[in-house]
């Protein structure tokens, strides 16, 4: 029995992209690559590249997604017969393997950190024995194998029992909590004395602290928080009915995911500064200063537990959609073999994601580039992969799929003016292309 399923409602196909979209990209990458890299500056630059780029590109992915209905490689065949298009899908789906193979590390550290809170293992440490306790954490073999492990199930289970009844339901219920907890953390967050120096380091530019590198990291921020550039959204929207208004979801995720990223800051930084601590910690920021600040709160065992469970709903949502770009490859319309084909890949990602998970460790000695395989995948996938495939994916839609072909996806279920189409289509035709290989010959020094 072959059917192309489809979400059941708009609502369930908007937290879902959101979902995929906010992720560890809004609430544990967002604020260590602000915290390394200016802090205002760059939420400035990471906000400007996103609805300059990244929001033109994720309307792009929906057009090509909603257009032909089909899965992330046969969706370019479809639009582009006989050419070499389909490898933008191809370069999406490898991406996607790379991508949720150390991702799951990072589930699997806050899988640790969870079980952690609820057991009262998190508090009444000083600043350096949080450090010590997370890189102790992260470099445990079996520890860090098995938290990874069972992340990876849970994805697999949500992903295996299909969109409607798998992602669209579990989206429904994780997204509208994770905004709830988000809340009640920036209440107290901004409450605390000292706070606001840390709310004018994230929301007040400092032109000074910008570096060539600045731009490339908003680049890669802006993309990686949408999901675009690897066909994640392509998958997605091929679920969607020709009815719903493409211009209105896209904006909605992009709404969505800014004012998480907003929100992400807002929680963290005026924290990190009421104690008096440093904003670059890095990727060990939640792990090592929040844990800490909360450590001297009223509550602050109750705040943590709560912050954990927030970051873990935002990464499944996000695990879900970049498996299922793989998933809709293989099983294409044949939904007898999802079950199967989300389990065999899902374990084969496991096993990818091995040599990432012991990079803090047992593998610290192995480099690449000087990168350990863990930042080496992270940098291939944030600052290579996704560029590239949003410049590729933006030089199909501007220059191969016909103008007519685009108008109609564009304005089906939609009311919006036709100006709107025509500054889309010029900034995804002209301005994106070149913008991205700008940021590109910047970061490498060369202007």
């Amino acid at each position: 029995m072959k059917q192309h399923e489809q979400w059941t409602s708009k609502i369930g196909f908007i937290l879902a992209a959101a979902g995929s979209a906010i992720g560890l990209g809004a609430i544990w990458k967002f604020p260590y690559m602000a915290g390394t890299n200016g802090g205002g500056i760059f939420f400035l630059i990471f906000i400007l590249f996103t609805l300059l780029i990244g929001a033109p590109m994720l309307l792009a992915e929906f057009i090509i997604g909603r257009s032909t209905q089909k899965d992330a490689i046969t969706s370019y065949k479809v639009l582009a017969k006989g050419s070499k298009w389909h490898y933008i899908g191809i370069l999406g789906v490898i991406a996607s393997f790379i991508l949720l193979s150390f991702y799951s590390v990072v589930g699997g550290w806050i899988v640790t950190y969870l079980g952690k809170s609820f057991i009262g293992g998190l508090s009444n440490f000083t600043l350096d024995e949080y450090s010590g306790l997370f890189e102790q954490t992260i470099a445990s073999p079996l520890l860090v194998l098995i938290a990874q492990f069972i992340f990876i199930l849970i994805t697999i289970y949500v992903v295996q029992a299909g969109v409607q009844s798998g992602i669209e339901k579990a989206s429904k219920i994780l997204m509208p909590l994770l905004f709830i907890i988000f809340l009640v953390l920036l209440i107290r967050s901004l409450t605390l004395e000292g706070a606001w120096e840390g709310v004018r380091f994230f929301l007040q530019p400092d032109l000074s602290l910008i570096t060539p590198n600045t731009f490339l990291m908003a680049l890669g921020q802006a993309l990686f928080s949408l999901s675009v550039g690897i066909s994640i959204m392509v998958t997605y929207s091929s679920y969607l009915t020709k009815g719903e208004n493409l211009v209105k979801s896209a904006g909605s995720v992009v709404g969505l995911n800014i004012i998480i990223s907003l929100l992400s800051g807002l929680v963290i930084f005026p924290a990190v500064f009421a104690l008096g601590l440093q904003p670059d910690e890095g990727p060990g920021l939640v792990f090592v200063i929040l844990p800490a600040v909360f450590d001297q709160l009223p509550f602050g065992v109750i705040f943590l537990a709560m912050f954990m469970i927030l970051l873990l709903f935002a990464t499944l949502t996000s695990a879900f959609s970049i498996l299922e770009i793989i998933v809709a490859v293989i099983v294409k319309d044949n939904q007898e073999k999802r079950k199967k084909v989300a389990w065999v890949t899902g374990i084969i990602i496991f096993i990818m994601g091995i040599p990432s998970a012991l990079s803090f460790g047992v593998l610290s000695d192995l480099t690449i580039n000087g990168l350990i395989f863990f930042d080496a995948a992270d940098y291939l996938v944030t600052n290579i992969a996704l560029p590239v495939g949003a410049l590729l994916i933006s030089i199909f839609v501007g220059h191969r799929i016909p103008k007519d072909i685009l108008k109609d996806e564009f304005f089906q279920g939609s009311t919006v003016r036709k100006s709107v189409f025509s500054i889309w289509y010029y900034l995804i035709r002209y301005i994106i292309p070149v913008g991205i290989l700008l940021v590109f010959i910047q970061s490498l020094g060369l202007i």
